[in-house]
């Protein structure tokens, strides 16, 4: 059974950091496409940054480019997302994702490519 479980989410003033981190088990973790998105209310849920099986390759939303960083432990089944500089506009609800996306890394896929989800966890971040 796969599970995705996330962790790090929590309040935050506007320029403050966070990291998230995202758990895999039960997935052959190493050849997975693992990313981050969001989903803030009355919002459609956006792909934020996304990582290559290697760690090879990431793709960022122009939105969080130089503030976010993705990364993945393949020895911990973990990625992360580092995020620094927050702004209100980057509240939302933070889930991460693992699929076999085609060009993983250069481009985000869509969101059907993308198999297995975690439950999400909540970064608010107050002006």
């Amino acid at each position: 059974q796969v599970q995705l479980v996330e962790s790090g989410g929590g309040s935050v003033q506007a320029g403050g950091s966070l990291r998230l981190s995202c758990a895999a088990s039960g997935v052959t973790y190493s050849t997975y496409c693992m990313a981050w998105f969001r989903q803030a209310p009355g919002k459609e849920r956006e792909a934020v940054a996304v990582i290559s099986p290697a760690g090879s390759h990431t793709y960022y939303a122009d939105s969080v480019k130089g503030r976010f960083t993705i990364s993945r432990d393949n020895a911990k089944n973990t990625h992360y997302l580092q995020m620094n500089s927050l702004k209100p506009e980057d509240t939302a609800m933070y889930y991460c994702a693992a699929g076999l996306v085609p060009l993983c890394g250069v481009v985000p896929g869509p969101r059907s490519r993308y198999n297995y989800w975690g439950q999400g966890t909540q970064v608010t971040v107050s002006s």
